[in-house]
Order: structure tokens, then C-alpha cells, then sequence
């Protein structure tokens, strides 16, 4: 039977994680291979999303996806839905999936993890200029690009953080609305010129900036004195509230994991700052 494009994806993603499944479970006792077999690690993500997920597995919410999957002996199953407003509730929520990879680790929406990364808004230059410092008159002169997210355009901590500084004349903003990624969109502008820095969440730009054609140096924004909003956050995995079973296995798994995690985000150029909570659940 022909499977429409996005279902036939789905389902090479189910596929290949069996395989691993199948690879650890030749080593296993016949009870143990049986319980692989018929377990389902359910993640909802969105389709078109990188770095953190695509429908090709490139992202590497995806890869850590599959890790915890075979670390439960679990075959890895995804729903895609685009992350738009909403998002929790038509996902986890409408019970489409049993987990979210990457939300914040004090997110009240869903029971969530130890956390297992810490990271914060970044300035992306130009290797060989100096990124601009919130409190320098200078800041205000800079080209600067910065994000819009939600609905609404409202702006990022960062982007607040600029307009407080009084650096908006020359302030340009990337909707997530856009042929490719915010942060990809963001990275080229100043990888061609068309901007002097890129502030931006850390985790988007590490991949687009180490792709870059020009060298590129990242650097982690530091909040300037009495910014209300935070400007790094401790990022955990996301399960409905109540699923206590599984947020206890996934615990486990991301402890039993965690260098295989870490090289993943090591990969992907994921910027870190040291976990607030020493790795433990809020």
C-alpha cells in the first residue's frame, strides 16, 4: 500500500529505530527481546525545525531521541506537529505522544525531567569582531538582528534586554515565519554582511554558524544588570503530568546517558553554561 509522503517518513523513523532496538536485543534474553519488541516511545516534534528535529532525523532533539529510545528498549515512533501556538496542548496534551524532547525544566505545562543541558541567548559576529556590549554606547550604532517569536511577534528576552539598552534604530527582527529557520535566516545575514551580530537562543545557532562560509565566533550573552527575564535556562524532557513511570525511566536513561547526550550536543555546537540545579529534577 502507498503511504502518503509525510507517513511514509513517520514510518522510516519507526523503522530505523527498531533496528537499534533489534541490534541490542540479540544480546538479550527471550522475555527481554519480547518486551522491546512491543514497546512504543511515542515523541512529538516538528517536522521542519532544525537544529532541534526534522522529518529526516537530522536534529539533534532527534538524536537524543533516539537514544533514550533504545535505552528504554523501545521502538521510536514520531508525531509531527509544526511548533506553533498551541503546540502542548494539540500534542502532549490531546495525548498524540508521551513525550516532548527540549522543553524548559520548570516548564508547568507538563512533568518534566532532570534537566540535562543548561544554555542561553548567544551574539553570533564575524570571527575577529567583537560582539557589542549591552551597557556600550556602541551597541546602539551595531546592526543587529534579533528574533521574533510567537503570534503575536513579541520579542525575546534579548531582544528586550536591547530595546532597554536604547539600541532599536538599527535593530532588525527575524519572524519565525520564513523560508528556513529564524536562526538560519539570522546566521546568513551575518555571514553575508547584511548585519554586524546575530542575538539569538544558543542551541539554534551553533549548527548554522559552524556551516557558515565566512568563520563565525559565538559568544554567550551575559544579562545586563536588572533584566527582569532570564537569560539562560535549564532544558529537560517533557512527559503529561501524572505519567510518574515514565518520568522516573527517562530520569534514569538520561543519567545512564548522559556522555552519549553530551557528545550529541557537542556535535551540534550546542553552547552550554554549567546545569543550576547540579542535573537534578526541579
Amino acid at each position: 500500500m502507498s503511504l502518503p509522503c509525510h507517513k511514509r517518513r513517520r514510518w522510516r523513523a519507526v523503522l530505523a529505530a527498531a533496528a537499534l532496538v533489534a541490534a541490542g536485543a540479540a544480546h538479550a534474553s527471550p522475555a527481554e527481546s519480547s518486551a522491546a519488541a512491543s514497546r512504543t516511545l511515542r515523541v512529538c516534534a516538528d517536522p521542519d525545525n532544525l537544529p532541534y528535529s526534522n522529518q529526516h532525523g537530522d536534529g539533534f532533539e532527534n538524536r537524543i531521541a533516539e537514544v533514550l529510545a533504545a535505552e528504554l528498549h523501545a521502538t521510536l515512533e514520531y508525531d509531527w506537529w509544526p511548533q506553533r501556538r498551541g503546540y502542548v496542548r494539540r500534542t502532549l496534551g490531546a495525548n498524540m505522544c508521551d513525550v516532548l524532547i527540549g522543553v524548559p525544566a520548570d516548564f508547568e505545562r507538563v512533568a518534566t525531567t532532570r534537566p540535562y543541558y543548561r544554555s542561553g541567548y548567544v551574539f553570533v559576529t564575524r570571527r575577529g569582531e567583537s560582539a557589542p556590549a549591552f551597557d556600550s554606547a556602541a551597541i546602539r550604532s551595531r546592526r543587529i538582528g534579533v528574533q521574533l517569536v510567537g503570534n503575536d511577534m513579541a520579542a525575546t528576552p534579548a531582544g528586550h534586554a536591547l530595546t532597554r539598552a536604547g539600541a532599536t534604530a538599527n535593530v532588525t527582527g527575524f519572524t519565525i515565519f520564513g523560508d528556513g529557520p529564524a536562526a538560519q535566516r539570522m546566521i546568513a545575514a551575518v555571514d553575508d554582511g547584511s548585519i554586524d551580530a546575530a542575538l539569538l537562543w544558543g542551541p539554534q545557532a551553533g549548527m548554522f554558524a559552524a556551516r557558515a562560509r565566512h568563520p563565525l565566533q559565538t559568544r554567550i550573552a551575559s544579562a545586563p544588570p536588572g533584566t527582569p527575564e532570564p537569560f539562560a535556562f535549564d532544558v529537560a524532557v517533557g512527559v503529561k503530568r501524572g505519567n510518574q513511570a515514565l518520568l522516573a525511566e527517562l530520569d534514569d536513561a538520561l543519567v545512564r546517558r548522559r556522555a552519549d547526550i553530551d557528545r550529541i550536543l557537542a556535535d551540534y555546537q550546542v553552547p552550554r553554561l554549567p546545569l543550576v540545579s547540579g542535573g537534578e529534577r526541579p
